[in-house]
């Protein structure tokens, strides 16, 4: 019996790496001669760098960068088992983690970090660069980013704009003539699970603003300097990328990765499943286990059981999704190629509790399920 686990991380609990040997142990109590085989993914958002390093076989990188206010961070970043592609997570230079909740005013976050980690791929010669660009801390078009590759964005007097969304009221023009020679010889592949515009009222303010810090004036504030910012690209290399669908993503980051970076906007879980081959992963398999941390309604939109479940229904393998909880609507999972969901928590537990206890409980929950399997009559 094949058995494909492959699950994204519970989110302040256990790596997907560690959910899915979680999974295997308990299974393997009753199923000894089975194989287990372990793809841990992610959706595009945070765990994404852990899942594709792991899934390949990559290794990690920690670089010293500039962090959302200014500050040193500590930031990881991975080259895949091909030793040719990077993967980028903009949580880990640029995202709102990093910044206590009464500091965070997108006004003046920067993404000048996640250029840094990319100039420090660079390095390694690689020919490919995922970035994974959801948890962002700011609102500043990517432009932050792209300082850190040599672009520079002026004044009206010619001088450098300071870092931050609101700075960018005042761009005036932007100089690409020092941008780094290599990134023209690297193909660049974002994930975004988002479609919003980079201004408007489904733009990266008016949306994404609040949950960065932002109060009502300074959503309007903020995205009045994103339409300066789409006017003097516009202006200044021709691009209209104002209205463009996954502009607005990551405050605009999307903008500056499809203007300065001709990067292909993906959703975030088609580039993970691609990269880490889980359809040619699922041949000859019996089933496929997947999970997250939290099963709802909102996991049908990209989630990653869903995105799993998809190719697995393509290729006829039933899906068990496992949970740390299972919410309101996750029935619209059923639609999607998950044959069944099962809750991991046993009883009434505090939150704490629950994710203290997360290990112990996918193993026993996954043990039962392969108790399940055993029953007489079931074909396996």
């Amino acid at each position: 019996m094949k058995i494909v686990i492959a699950p994204d991380s519970f989110k302040e609990c256990l790596s997907a790496i560690d959910v899915a040997t979680a999974i295997e142990t308990g299974m393997r109590r009753v199923l000894p001669a089975a194989e287990f085989v372990k793809v841990p993914v992610a959706d595009g958002g945070e765990g994404t760098l852990q899942s594709l390093v792991d899934g390949t076989g990559g290794q990690f990188y920690s670089r010293t960068v500039t962090g959302p206010l200014g500050e040193p961070v500590e930031a990881r970043f991975g080259i895949l088992g091909d030793g040719k592609t990077a993967v980028i997570e903009m949580a880990e230079a640029s995202g709102l983690e990093l910044v206590l909740p009464h500091l965070r005013n997108p006004l003046l976050t920067t993404s000048y970090g996640t250029g840094e980690l990319i100039r420090e791929a660079l390095n390694l010669n690689v020919s490919r660069i995922i970035v994974a660009i959801g948890g962002s801390a700011t609102n500043d078009g990517g432009a932050g980013m792209m300082s850190a590759l040599g672009v520079r964005f002026l004044n009206d007097t010619g001088e450098l704009l300071p870092a931050g969304g609101a700075a960018l009221a005042d761009l005036a023009s932007i100089d690409c003539s020092a941008m780094d020679s290599r990134l023209s010889k690297v193909r660049f592949t974002a994930a975004c699970d988002v479609n919003n515009p980079l201004t408007g009222k489904t733009g990266a303010s008016a949306v994404f603003g609040p949950q960065k810090g932002a109060t009502p004036a300074m959503v309007v504030q903020l995205d009045k300097a994103l339409m300066n910012y789409a006017e003097v690209i516009q202006h200044c290399l021709d691009v209209d990328i104002e209205h463009v669908a996954g502009a607005g993503a990551a405050g605009g980051m999307g903008a500056a990765l499809l203007t300065f970076l001709e990067a292909d906007l993906k959703p975030g879980i088609n580039i993970v499943l691609e990269t880490v081959g889980l359809k040619s992963v699922l041949t000859g398999a019996d089933l496929l286990i997947t999970g997250e941390g939290r099963l709802d309604s909102q996991t049908a939109h990209g989630k990653t059981p869903v995105g799993v479940a998809r190719v697995a229904r393509s290729l006829g393998v039933p899906v068990i999704a496992l949970a740390g909880s299972v919410g309101q609507g996750s029935e619209v999972v059923y639609e999607h190629g998950i044959n069944a969901v099962f809750p991991v928590v046993h009883g009434a537990v505090t939150l704490t509790e629950a994710l203290e206890s997360g290990k112990d409980n996918l193993e026993r929950t996954a043990e039962n399920i392969a108790r399940l399997l055993i029953l007489p009559g079931f074909d396996h």
